[in-house]
């Protein structure tokens, strides 16, 4: 299933803190990640998926390869595909 803003392998997901104003007034605030939509190449089946996945992980699958990064997200429990 996918759920909104969570990339799809490293779990990373909308995080909470404060607007810190100058006088030191708090406010709720959320960070989002940094979330794209792209297409990968499987080259293991010949097929393309599409993922949503953070910005830092699109940098990862580019260095270790789309297959190791799934089958260590998938180690860590963090694949939500």
């Amino acid at each position: 299933y996918i759920m909104a803003r969570v990339c799809q392998l490293s779990g990373k997901r909308t995080r909470s803190g404060n607007n810190v104003s100058h006088a030191n007034n708090k406010t709720k605030r959320k960070f989002f990640p940094n979330l794209q939509s792209k297409r990968f190449f499987l080259e293991s089946t010949g097929e393309w998926v599409r993922l949503k996945v953070a910005a830092s992980t699109i940098k990862t699958i580019n260095k270790n390869g789309l297959e190791a990064t799934i089958r260590k997200a998938h180690a860590k429990g963090t694949l939500a595909v």
